[in-house]
C-alpha cells in the first residue's frame, strides 16, 4: 500500500488526505498544533468564508499569474460544492458569489472535514513537528507540504514549508502579511480609536492612485483596519516591502460630492446659528471622528457657525471626502489573515503540484506564492491545490 505523509492538517493538508484515503492509500497527518484546522475554525469571524463562485486568477496575487488557472479549473466551485454535498455540508451562496457553510459555524466545517478524514483511515498525528523532511521523503512513497505560511503565527502559522522547499534548492519569492491592517503616520488616529465609519480607501504608491475599495474601516491605536484597508493591503504591504512611498485617502462620506457636501455644512451653518462646528459634523460622522479631524485642521470644535464661510466649509467637506495618511508598515505576520509570496510556482508542476526538482514532493496551499483576495479565494486554492495533489499521489 502506497504511503503518503501530509505535513499540516489545514485546508489543503485535510482535502489532500481525504482524496488519497479514498483512493486506499495509507495516509499520515502530521500537524504541529494540538488540534488541526486552527486557521478555519477562526475564518469568517467563526463563519468561515469557506469559497467563492467565481474564481479567475484575476482574484489572485503571483509572480507566475497563471499558475493557479488548471486548479481553479479543475476542480472549482461546482466541484468544490458536489464534494461538500458529498460529505453533508451544505453550503449557503450570497449574492456578491461568497459562500458560507449553511450552519454558518466554521466549528461545523473543521468538525466535518476532519471525522470524514478519520472515517477513511487517515491518522493524524498532532502535536507533532516535522523538522527532518528529508528524512520522511525516505519513509514515504509521496510528501505534501501543506505548512501554509508566516501569517497568523498565534495559530501556528511559520515560514517551515520554504524552509523545506529550500532543502530541496527552490527558490523563495521573499514573503510578506496581507489581508492585514496598516500603520499610520499620524498621531490623530489614537484619538479616533475604536470609532468605525463605512467608507472608501484610496491607496497611492509613490502618489500615483493604484486602487480604490469600499467597505468598512475601524480605526486604531495604531492605524486602520476593517475590510476596506484589508482590501488594499496586498498592494500596499508588497510596496512597503520594496521600500516605495505608500499613502491612502479616506472618504469618510462616499455618498456625498465636494460641492453637495460644503453646501451642506455652509447651509446648516446658516439656519442653525446657534450650532458649533462640530454639532454640524457630529449629524455626519462619529463624534471622535469629527473632533480629531477638526484637530487636524486645526479647527477649533467650539467654532461657532456664524464663523463657518464658504471657503472654511469647502476645506472640511475635501477633509472629509479626501483624508490622507502615509502608511509606514502593515500590523505584520501576526495579524495578517495570509501570506503572499513563498515557494516559487515556476518551479512547481501546475497540473500536479509536485515539485520540480524532487519526484514525490509535494506543495499546496499557502506555502506557494500564491495569495487570494478576501473573500474565500485563499480557500478555494487550498482546496484546489489539495486535490490536484492527490489526484497525482494517487495516479502515480
Amino acid at each position: 500500500m502506497k504511503k503518503v505523509a501530509i505535513i499540516g492538517g489545514g485546508a489543503s493538508g485535510l482535502l489532500c488526505a481525504i482524496f488519497c484515503a479514498k483512493e486506499r492509500l495509507h495516509v499520515d497527518i502530521f500537524e504541529q498544533n494540538s488540534k488541526c484546522a486552527k486557521k478555519i475554525l477562526v475564518s469568517g469571524n467563526g463563519r468561515c468564508n469557506i469559497t467563492n463562485t467565481n474564481l479567475t486568477c484575476n482574484d489572485y496575487f503571483s509572480q507566475n499569474p497563471l499558475f493557479m488557472d488548471y486548479a481553479l479549473k479543475e476542480f472549482g466551485f461546482l466541484e468544490f460544492e458536489k464534494f461538500c454535498q458529498s460529505i453533508g455540508l451544505l453550503l449557503d451562496i450570497k449574492d456578491d458569489g461568497r459562500v458560507y457553510p449553511l450552519s454558518n459555524e466554521a466549528k461545523s466545517v473543521a468538525s466535518l472535514l476532519i471525522n470524514y478524514a478519520k472515517n477513511l483511515g487517515v491518522s493524524f498525528h498532532t502535536d507533532t513537528k516535522i523538522t527532518d523532511i528529508k528524512k520522511l521523503l525516505s519513509e514515504y512513497d509521496a510528501v505534501v507540504v501543506a505548512t501554509g505560511s508566516e501569517a497568523a503565527s498565534h495559530l501556528g502559522g511559520n515560514s517551515d514549508g520554504v524552509e523545506f522547499a529550500k532543502e530541496f534548492g527552490h527558490n523563495i519569492v521573499p514573503t510578506y502579511p496581507s489581508l492585514v491592517q496598516l500603520h499610520l503616520d499620524s498621531k490623530i488616529v489614537k484619538k479616533m480609536s475604536g470609532a468605525k465609519v463605512d467608507g472608501e480607501v484610496t491607496l497611492f504608491i509613490n502618489s500615483k492612485k493604484e486602487l480604490t475599495c469600499n467597505g468598512d474601516i475601524l480605526f486604531s491605536d495604531y492605524g486602520a483596519s476593517g475590510f476596506a484597508i484589508l482590501d488594499i493591503s496586498q498592494g500596499a504591504s508588497v510596496a512597503l516591502m520594496e521600500h516605495l512611498h505608500v499613502s491612502i485617502s479616506i472618504n469618510l462620506l462616499p455618498a456625498f460630492n465636494a460641492q453637495k457636501l460644503s453646501s451642506h455644512i455652509s447651509s446648516l451653518a446658516q439656519n442653525m446659528p446657534q450650532f458649533t462646528i462640530l454639532d454640524i459634523l457630529a449629524g455626519l460622522v462619529p463624534l471622535k471622528i469629527a473632533q480629531a479631524l477638526l484637530e487636524d485642521l486645526g479647527i477649533l470644535a467650539s467654532t461657532c457657525n456664524n464663523e463657518i464661510n464658504i471657503k472654511l466649509a469647502k476645506k472640511i467637506a475635501n477633509q472629509l471626502l479626501n483624508w490622507r495618511f502615509d502608511v509606514t508598515d502593515t500590523h505584520g505576520f501576526r495579524h495578517g489573515e495570509v501570506a503572499g509570496g513563498g515557494v516559487d510556482t515556476t518551479e512547481i508542476n501546475p497540473k500536479t503540484f509536485e515539485s520540480l526538482k524532487q519526484k514525490n514532493l509535494y506543495f499546496c496551499g499557502e506555502v506557494l506564492d500564491v495569495v487570494g483576495k478576501r473573500g474565500g479565494y485563499n480557500f478555494a486554492f487550498a482546496w484546489a491545490s489539495g486535490h490536484l495533489a492527490a489526484k497525482a499521489i494517487n495516479r502515480n
